[in-house]
């Protein structure tokens, strides 16, 4: 049993590490791409097999994050001025007017406001709801409170919530639930996800003191807890 326990407390080091190395090697590896849109002779490998005078082109993985930020805070500033709002502004309408192109530019773009927007509540709560039934409980993220016509019909106060799936976060369902049944959690946004992705395996901490706070009581640990 003890060997058991070394062996497993060894995995949870390296797995991890490995995992995000791996991703993080990935995305870098990905962006480093980018360098070929340079011209041949400006590119950085040329540039330093210039340089130090080696036989062949110098390689350093990043060359290519670092292009990828400059490229978007140089885009950043460029728009942030009223040229650029301008020609942002018919870029877009153009993408309006492209059928199939419209549905997906615009999809993407309020995505990203969605999430980059520090006006936007989206994504900053994360809430319980009794979801697939009365009795069971799904982590959600609100998505909106201002629900227009929804919320006329309904004839109640309700939010829009993401319920995601697991381990996948990025699926899943909208659901249209009335506020007096949700409840909002004090987990951040990232700690959910942590505990989504991982199939409920990890679990955010949280003070026991604030278990007096909750309007039912707090129930028996399960046999293995």
């Amino acid at each position: 049993m003890r060997l058991r326990r070394y062996l497993v407390a060894g995995l949870l080091v390296w797995i991890p590490l490995g995992v995000t190395l791996l991703l993080i090697g990935f995305a870098v590896r990905q962006m480093d791409k980018a360098l070929e849109l340079i011209p041949q002779r400006l590119q950085p490998s040329v540039l330093l097999q210039q340089l130090f005078g080696t036989e062949g082109p110098v390689h350093i993985p990043g060359f290519g994050v670092i292009l990828i930020i400059l490229v978007v805070l140089l885009t950043g500033v460029f728009v942030a001025n009223f040229v650029g709002r301008y020609v942002v502004g018919g870029w877009e309408s153009l993408m309006e007017r492209i059928p199939v192109v419209r549905s997906i530019y615009s999809a993407a773009k309020n995505f990203a406001e969605i999430v980059f927007s520090d006006a936007s509540q989206s994504f900053k709560q994360v809430l319980l709801i009794e979801y697939p039934r009365k009795g069971l409980y799904s982590l959600a993220f609100q998505t909106s409170s201002q629900l227009g016509e929804v919320q006329a019909r309904t004839g109640d106060d309700v939010v829009c919530c993401f319920v995601p799936t697991t381990p996948n976060p990025t699926s899943g369902l909208v659901l249209i639930v009335p506020r007096k049944d949700v409840r909002v959690l004090d987990m951040e946004v990232d700690e959910a996800l942590k505990m989504i992705i991982s199939l409920g395996v990890v679990v955010p901490t949280w003070t026991a003191d604030q278990t007096a706070e909750l309007p039912f009581d707090r129930p028996e640990e399960l046999p293995g807890d």
